[in-house]
C-alpha cells in the first residue's frame, strides 16, 4: 500500500509542477493571456445568450417593418436589420453558432486524423504508405475549396458545412500525429511494452495517442479561429447556415444589399468574426510557446 502511494506520488508531482509552470507562461505573457480572457467572456455570452439577448424573438424570421434599418440607439445598439430585428441580439446568439460549430467541426476531424496518424506512424509498412496517401490526396486540396465541393454535393446546409470542414481538416492532424508517432515508437516506453507482448493496437491508444496530445491540443486551438472563418465563409456563400439562422456570415450575406445605407448591418457581425478569431490565434499561439520549451522566451 505505501508503495502504491509512494508510486502514485511519484506520478501526479510532475503533473502539477508542470500545470504550474503552465499558467506561470500564461500569466507571463501578456497578449495570450488577454485572449484567454477574451475567449472565456466569449464562451459565457455562448453560453448565456439565450437568456442576455434583449430580444429573444427577434432570433427567428420575426419581422417589424417599423424598425426596419434603424441605425444604433439606445433602443438597438447595433441598430437592426432589413426585418426590423435586433442586430446585437442576432449577434451575441450567433456567438453560439459559430463557437458549437466550430467544436463540433475540430473535434470530429480529430476523431478520424488522430487515430489515422498513430495507427500510420505506429504499425509503418503499407498501412503507413496507405493512410499517408489518402491524406496527401485530400492535402492536394485547398481546405475551403474542399468544403465548398462537399457542402456543394451533399447540399447547402450547417449540419454538412460541419461534416465539410471536418473531412477537409482531418489530414493535417494525421500528418501532425503521425510525425510524433514515428518518433515515440524509438522510445524506450514503446520499446518495453512491445517486448513484454502488448498488443499495437493497446500501445497506439495507451501510449502513443496520449503522448501526442499536447502537438494536437496547440493545433486544434489555433485552428479553431480558421475554422469558424471557414463556417462564415460557407454562410456567405449561401453553402452554410439558412435564414433565418443568425450566423455572423450569412448574416454578413445579406448585409450587402444594405451597405450603403446600413453600415451597422454588415460592420457589427465582421467584428466579432474579427475578434474571435484573432483571440483564438493567439492563445493558439501563445500555447505552443508554452508546450514548446525552444521557443518560450526567458
Amino acid at each position: 500500500m505505501i508503495l502504491k502511494s509512494s508510486n502514485l506520488t511519484e506520478i501526479i508531482k510532475p503533473r502539477i509542477k508542470e500545470v504550474g509552470l503552465s499558467f506561470y507562461l500564461l500569466k507571463k505573457n501578456k497578449l495570450t493571456l488577454a485572449a484567454f480572457y477574451v475567449i472565456i467572456a466569449i464562451i459565457v455570452l455562448a453560453i448565456l445568450a439565450p437568456f442576455i439577448v434583449p430580444y429573444p424573438s427577434h432570433i427567428s424570421e420575426e419581422a417589424n417593418a417599423a424598425n426596419k434599418l434603424l441605425p444604433p440607439s439606445q433602443e438597438f445598439i447595433f441598430g437592426t436589420d432589413e426585418l426590423g430585428r435586433d442586430i446585437f441580439s442576432r449577434v451575441i446568439y450567433g456567438t453560439r453558432i459559430s463557437l458549437t460549430t466550430a467544436v463540433l467541426a475540430v473535434g470530429l476531424a480529430l476523431l478520424i486524423g488522430v487515430p489515422m496518424g498513430a495507427i500510420a506512424g505506429t504499425i509503418g509498412g503499407w498501412v503507413d504508405e496507405t493512410i499517408m496517401r489518402i491524406t496527401d490526396i485530400f492535402l492536394s486540396f485547398p481546405p475551403l475549396l474542399l468544403a465548398i465541393a462537399i457542402v456543394s454535393i451533399v447540399g447547402p446546409s450547417l449540419n454538412n458545412a460541419v461534416i465539410a470542414i471536418a473531412l477537409s481538416w482531418w489530414p493535417w492532424y494525421t500528418r501532425l500525429v503521425r510525425g510524433q508517432a514515428v518518433s515515440l515508437k524509438e522510445r524506450k516506453f514503446i520499446q518495453a511494452a512491445e517486448a513484454i507482448g502488448t498488443s499495437k493496437w493497446k500501445i497506439i491508444f495507451s501510449h502513443v495517442v496520449p503522448n501526442t496530445i499536447s502537438p494536437v491540443i496547440v493545433q486544434a486551438s489555433m485552428d479553431m479561429g480558421g475554422v469558424i472563418l471557414t463556417i462564415a465563409s460557407l454562410s456567405f456563400l449561401g453553402l452554410g447556415a439558412q435564414a433565418p439562422t443568425p450566423e455572423w456570415g450569412l448574416m454578413i450575406s445579406t448585409s450587402r444589399n444594405y451597405f450603403l445605407n446600413a453600415w451597422w448591418y454588415s460592420i457589427f457581425p465582421g467584428i466579432a468574426i474579427f475578434i474571435t478569431v484573432l483571440a483564438f490565434n493567439l492563445l493558439g499561439d501563445g500555447f505552443r510557446e508554452i508546450m514548446d520549451p525552444k521557443t518560450r522566451k526567458n
